[in-house]
């Protein structure tokens, strides 16, 4: 099938490149065009394991990148893979949602063959219907019945995208025609996994819904750990016997900093506008943001508790990003800590294996060095804030600390005198 889509980012090019290694011809259009040149070179400008390679595959044969809507009027299905960034109350901000919906209508004024209009941004309940299609509709000039409309939201865990894609927990295809949903299936045809069928506001919830409940699992975890830590109890022996019960299974139990990325902050804060909006008062959901953004504030009060004081002391940061094999420190815990050391007057010194740069673009000045070994050297303390599996084998290196006071917001360290932050 011809396939475009529109919006380059994590989703859409993780997307684009996966439909092209199945066979379809696939157009990315991205405004970015330094972003376009790199993708048409084979170059990633994200990192995500396996990518560059069906980059190399499908680049120039079956898959191309362009800055502009030029010749995709002929294309069978369009997936709008564009942001949905949180306006300043928390509420997704579907601007560019919007404008992608006008310039697709545009392209494709005048076709006369039944193409479909598919939206994986995560978007509130509703918006496919209530923005892209009369959007599309209105810039189009076409009849209804000529254009289909479905919501097919992505699953695809950052560092995992390229496994997630190829081997779905589930296909969800939100439809208001069975024809639609019908085409969005033959794009899927050689991709294991159930194919749930439901209505457009219903694949727009399950996205949301299903956002919120793994970040309830952690804020949850991350309470339960808290308590734990004032008992004296190990919270991951608690959690490892919870995770046992199949009703609950172990995942997304790890207690630590709380969660961050892309997509848990964002989505659940937008599904909090939406309910509120609708006179619900969300006490659950808000309940899991209160927690998530406490836990940052316990691994600093917990470091002045085991140095006394901060200022001009050098505190080693292990870890920037939000989690490990990314590079991607959107809300990620991080940053908060950071925050709130610097206020503290502590001397940071900084290493992660991929997310410096990105580091960078919230915190120039800090001292960002190229190993773990050198941000020990002399350090009064040490905070592990994303479970780079690399850290799990550092051991002599902690003996070059001025004082030994290791504490983890993840748990990965392996070696004796380590504290959690709720374990």
């Amino acid at each position: 099938m011809e396939i475009t889509v529109v919006g380059g980012g994590y989703v859409g090019l993780v997307t684009s490149a996966c439909f092209a290694n199945l066979g379809h011809t696939v157009r990315i259009i991205e405004i970015d065009s330094h972003k376009v040149e790199q993708i048409n070179k084979g170059i990633p400008p994200i990192f995500e394991e396996g990518l560059e390679e069906i980059l190399t595959r499908t680049i120039g044969k079956n898959l191309t990148a362009q800055s502009d809507y030029k010749s995709i009027e002929n294309s069978d299905v369009f997936f709008i893979c564009v942001g949905t960034p949180p306006q300043e109350d928390g509420s997704a901000n579907l601007c560019y949602l919007a404008q992608a919906a006008e310039s697709i209508g545009a392209a494709i004024q005048g076709t006369k063959k039944y193409q479909v209009i598919t939206v994986k941004s995560t978007v509130p309940p509703g918006t496919t219907e209530s923005v892209v299609l009369p959007a599309v509709l209105n810039a189009s000039g076409r009849i209804r019945e000529t254009i289909g409309f479905c919501m097919n939201p992505e699953f695809l865990r950052e560092g995992k995208a390229i496994e997630d894609f190829q081997n779905p927990d589930r296909i969800v295809i939100g439809g208001d025609s069975q024809d639609a949903i019908s085409t969005v299936k033959k794009v899927y045809e050689g991709v294991p996994g159930p194919v749930i069928i439901t209505s457009l506001p219903a694949a727009e919830m399950i996205k949301y819904a299903s956002n919120a409940f793994l970040a309830m699992k952690i804020s949850f975890s991350n309470e339960i750990g808290n308590i734990c830590k004032k008992l004296g109890i190990h919270v991951y022996e608690v959690m490892n016997g919870v995770g046992y019960d199949h009703r609950i299974n172990p995942h997304f139990l790890n207690a630590g900093l709380g969660f961050g990325g892309s997509c848990f902050p964002k989505d659940v804060m937008a599904l909090i506008r939406l309910a509120e909006r609708n006179n619900e008062e969300p006490v659950l959901l808000s309940s899991v943001i209160e927690v998530n953004e406490k836990q940052p504030d316990r691994i600093v009060s917990l470091l002045k508790e085991r140095i006394s004081t901060i200022n001009n002391k050098r505190i080693a940061i292990l870890g920037l990003a939000f989690k490990d094999n990314t590079d991607d420190v959107r809300d990620s815990r991080a940053i908060p800590v950071i925050r709130s050391l610097l206020n503290e007057g502590a001397d940071i010194v900084a290493y992660d294996p991929m997310a410096t740069d990105s580091m960078k673009r919230y915190y120039p000045d800090l001292q960002y060095v190229k190993s773990a070994g050198n941000a020990l050297k002399g350090a009064d303390a040490c905070l592990i804030l994303t479970e780079w599996p690399e850290f799990k084998e550092l051991e002599s290196e902690f003996d070059t600390m001025k004082s030994r006071v290791i504490i983890e917001g993840r748990r990965i360290l392996s070696i004796e005198g380590v504290e959690g932050v709720c374990w």
